[in-house]
This record gives C-alpha cells, structure tokens and sequence, in this order.
C-alpha cells in the first residue's frame, strides 16, 4: 500500500498539479491539506474520482482536509468520521476494520497559539484512545511542528518561533509516545539534516532547499516496521510544501 501527503495550498489553484500526481504516483491513500474550498468547490474531477472512496472536508479559502482510499484495497467505503478534536474543518479519518487512516492540517499557531496546543494535545488523547482500543493508526499531514533542530536549517533556526518551540515540540513527542506512533520518514532517515518539506516562498529557498520539516506520515509501531521507504518529492508542485509518500506493507 503507498500513503501520500500533500498540503496542496489551494486544491483549485493545484488541480491539475494534484490530478497528474496521484495519476503518476497512483497512492492507495491520499491524504490532503489546506484545500481552501468547500465541498462544492472541489473540481469535479477530483471530487468524484471513480477509483477511490473521497471524503472531502472544507470551507471556502480556508484550512481544509480531504482524504480518498482506493476502491481496489479497500473494497468496501470506510466509515469516515471527524473525531472531536476536529475544529475549522482540519481533520478526516477513515476506518476499515482495525486501521485508521487520518489526513491532519494542525494549527499553525500564528494566530491563536494557545489553540494549536490545545489541538495537539487532543490529537495526543485520540491516538492514546486508539491505541488502548488495539487500532492500527496512521495519521498524516502537516503537523506545523519541528521535532527537533535537525529539521530545521540551520539558516530558519529561531529561539521562540512557532513550530520550533519546545512547548509544542513536546507535546508532538506525547502524540507519538502516548499514541505508539512512529515517525516513518526519520525512522528511515534518521541523520538526513536536509530533510525538509516546507520552505519559504521567496529567495528561492526551496532550490537551495532551505526548509522546515512539517509534514509527517506517523504510523503505529507494527505498521512503520513495515514501511521500507518514505520519500519526500521535493521537486513536485507549486504549493509551498513538497508531498511526502510512504510505501507500506499493510
């Protein structure tokens, strides 16, 4: 099974973008951000694409989530749902038997910091729940938080700024302690200081790959042991974030 993330920064300005890479990558699971669209303005062809199973979640110019699975893995429509946490359209899961799929577009906290660790903390409860109930979950997305200084350049490391703070960094370390979860994409690429897939949109930061690690594929423990590759496709897009695809043997 391959799992993609994409903050796409507008899926109406990133249609085509979108429609060629899930044609070119063809990912069981696609897990989408920052839609900044309300169902009715998702294009057509994306929001009734006849091989997957969609549940698209947005409101207009603002946040927003999508998340379609594959109609050949999973032969059945998932249960999708929105978990209690879910706040300004941000989160959608999906359910199939013991696995829970979840696209997440975490706050960036500019605005209301407060907000963001109150989401990261209920996030850090819901992948405990699933967890003490035996689920197999796998929460992807752009979490707007830097585990550590590694993902970060050197040149955007900031005492105080948001998504480098060390309030939020532990609250994210609790989401994947409480939650058993695994970071796929470090797992595999433990000492890589050059993994980022955000970067900011001016000076050609993202050619000289000047960026921030933001986007995230967490996995529970018994399903990231069987994730042999995670590759972030830097070179794909206009959007300010890069997708990131994990291979799964799920």
């Amino acid at each position: 099974m391959k799992i993609a993330t994409w903050n796409v920064n507008g899926i109406r300005a990133r249609r085509q973008q979108v429609l060629e890479w899930i044609e070119r990558e063809r990912p069981d699971v696609v897990c989408l951000q920052e839609l900044k669209a309300a169902r009715d303005q998702v294009p057509p062809d994306l929001a009734g694409m006849a091989d997957y199973w969609c549940r698209w979640h947005g409101e207009r110019a603002y946040s927003g989530v999508a998340l379609l699975v594959r109609r050949t893995v999973f032969a059945r429509e998932p249960e999708f749902g929105h978990p209690g946490f879910d706040c300004e359209t941000r989160v959608v899961t999906a359910r199939s038997g013991s696995l829970v799929l979840g696209s997440v577009y975490v706050p960036n906290g500019g605005k209301d910091y407060g907000a963001k660790l109150r989401f990261l903390d209920a996030m850090r409860a819901y992948a405990a729940g699933c967890r003490q109930r035996g689920l197999d979950l796998v929460l992807s997305g752009d979490m707007n938080v830097t585990r550590t200084d590694i993902d970060v350049h050197p040149k955007e490391r900031k005492p105080g700024a948001i998504g480098q703070r060390p309030d939020e960094r532990k609250l994210f370390e609790r989401v994947l302690d409480e939650g058993g979860l695994v970071d796929v994409g470090r797992q595999l690429d433990p000492d890589n200081d050059r993994l980022y897939t955000w970067w900011p949109p001016w000076r050609q930061m993202r050619q000289k790959n000047i960026g921030w690690r933001l986007d995230y594929v967490l996995a529970s423990r018994a399903l990231a042991d069987r994730m042999p590759a995670c590759t972030v496709l830097s070179g794909t897009g206009t959007s300010d974030h890069a997708p990131v695809v994990a291979e799964a043997g799920i």
